[in-house]
């Protein structure tokens, strides 16, 4: 199932705040259609982020519009994931060259993100053994990208190869991207799954009922990676009990300048801590810290994952 597609001048993106219920797809016309399905998070996984940014300047390009103004706008869409800054960027330059086109760039990149996480998931493959549990923090799957996915793609390669392989998925709160998303990744492959709240992940390693911990990340750069917010709990606790830790990202999330301590961590929205789906569940007058990511520290991370081979943490 592919996150997103190019069709008559327009872009297409699988709306994944539906889902699992239903499969809908938000038509986008305009750069500020792509804006709003990414701030919304119809879109989100930092490789599709990027792709659809990329799009994003394409659609910006065939209205004639500056792009320059264009790009500053996508860019302020998430400030966390660089794959956005990386991508608007990319095409920025295509655009600007003699030969390139705002869309060509995005194509070419779309297509080189299914190679790059075919890519990650046969590198990958190698960490996970044969009867191996794997716990998986948020959605690093086809949804997160253009399609296979970098951790959900780690996954799915060892299960190709024949390995006899279990998946555990934590809920992610509060939006719920585990349970929405990758328990509905893990069923379309058929491979088998449990579900359990964020706060078991501890439990189920302390009981021996998990071998490897495989997440994506939504930046990499010196001294550890931004993921999705749980994260570092489930980092901290794999360490505890010594079970390997591995990232998968392709290199188009590595920011090698900066510090990751350097990273704005997005906030978002206090009722999507408030609220269960339409369900109120804390009081009138209830203050909300929300960060979308945390950060985790280099010294947690057995190695990290790309299209490249498995690399140590920068």
């Amino acid at each position: 199932m592919k996150t997103m597609y190019w069709k008559d001048s327009k872009l297409f993106l699988i709306d994944q705040t539906k889902l699992p219920d239903e499969v809908d797809y938000v038509e986008c016309s305009d750069y500020n259609d792509v804006i709003d399905a990414i701030m919304t998070m119809k879109v989100r996984g930092a490789p599709a982020i990027g792709v659809a940014a990329a799009f994003g300047m394409a659609l910006a390009e065939l209205a004639g519009e500056d792009l320059e103004d264009a790009a500053d706008a996508i860019k302020s869409a998430r400030p966390t994931a660089v794959n956005l800054f990386w991508a608007v960027d990319r095409v920025l330059r295509a655009a600007n060259s003699d030969s390139g086109s705002a869309l060509k760039e995005a194509i070419k990149m779309y297509d080189e993100d299914v190679e790059t996480n075919r890519a990650i998931g046969k590198y990958g493959s190698v960490v996970i053994d044969d009867g191996d549990t794997v716990l998986t923090h948020c959605n690093a799957g086809a949804l997160a990208c253009v399609d296979y996915g970098t951790a959900l793609g780690v996954i799915r390669a060892a299960k190709d190869e024949g390995k006899d392989i279990n998946v555990i998925c934590d809920e992610t709160r509060p939006r719920g991207q585990g349970a929405r998303l990758s328990v509905f990744e893990m069923q379309e492959e058929k491979i088998p799954v449990k579900l359990i709240v964020d706060s078991a992940a501890g439990h189920m390693m302390q009981k021996g009922k998990v071998q490897k911990v495989v997440i994506g990340a939504d930046r990499v750069a010196k001294g550890g990676v931004a993921n999705k917010i749980g994260s570092l709990m489930v980092a901290l606790a794999a360490k505890r009990f010594k079970i390997p830790f591995y990232v998968a990202a392709p290199k188009s999330t590595f920011d090698e300048e900066n510090s990751i301590y350097d990273v704005e961590i997005e906030e978002r929205d206090p009722d999507e801590v408030l609220y269960y789906g339409k369900c109120r569940i804390a009081p009138e007058g209830t203050e909300v810290e929300n960060p979308a990511f945390d950060i985790v520290p280099s010294d947690l991370i057995s190695g990290i994952i790309t299209e490249e081979g498995i690399l140590k943490p920068i």
